[in-house]
């Protein structure tokens, strides 16, 4: 599908999967993750000839190797909330969307792999970069109809608000 815009003829913005619903895997890529920022730290630890008082700078080195910040910015209007995060370098392919009636997962995983060839040497190279980010929304969240698009390494998420049921008025009578 293409749109037309003023210089010319643009591919229409990616979309990634989107998943409504209670996430199954959420609590074990968390428990992953944690583990392999732990293991990392605990190098770190032993890099550093095992001494104290170090713990917390080994931690956040270890979780800035494993996770990267996704920037975001939420938006509430009266019939939905929009959600727009940075995920720079990420395609569709290598975002998941999670929609539960009160939060937002977004999550990300890509790798590369470089290799070169010198004669008789090779020199490999591996990079992985994850995201992991959740955005408690303020009020509940219709699952359905959820629209994400990813355009220019932004991802923009429509969600659409519950509809309020309007109070009745009920009148009560003395006996």
């Amino acid at each position: 599908m293409l749109e037309k815009s003023a210089t010319g003829v643009q591919p229409a913005p990616s979309r990634p999967p989107v998943k409504s619903g209670q996430a199954e895997s959420l609590t074990e890529r968390m428990d992953r993750i944690y583990d392999a920022i732990s293991r990392r730290a605990y190098e770190l630890f032993e890099r550093d000839g095992g001494v104290d008082g170090n713990d917390v700078r080994h931690w956040l080195e270890a979780e800035s190797e494993f996770l990267h910040p996704v920037h975001v910015h939420l938006e509430e209007s009266d019939n939905q909330f929009v959600v727009r995060a940075e995920v720079p370098g990420f395609t569709a392919n290598d975002l998941e969307v999670n929609i539960e009636p009160r939060r937002v997962t977004i999550a990300g995983k890509r790798q590369s792999k470089k290799e070169t060839k010198e004669g008789e040497s090779v020199y490999a190279e591996e990079c992985s970069d994850e995201i992991f980010r959740v955005i408690d929304l303020p009020s509940e969240a219709a699952t359905i109809k959820v629209a994400a698009t990813l355009k220019d390494g932004v991802l923009e998420i429509q969600i659409p608000k519950v509809e309020s049921k309007k109070a009745t008025a009920s009148e009560t009578q003395a006996a």
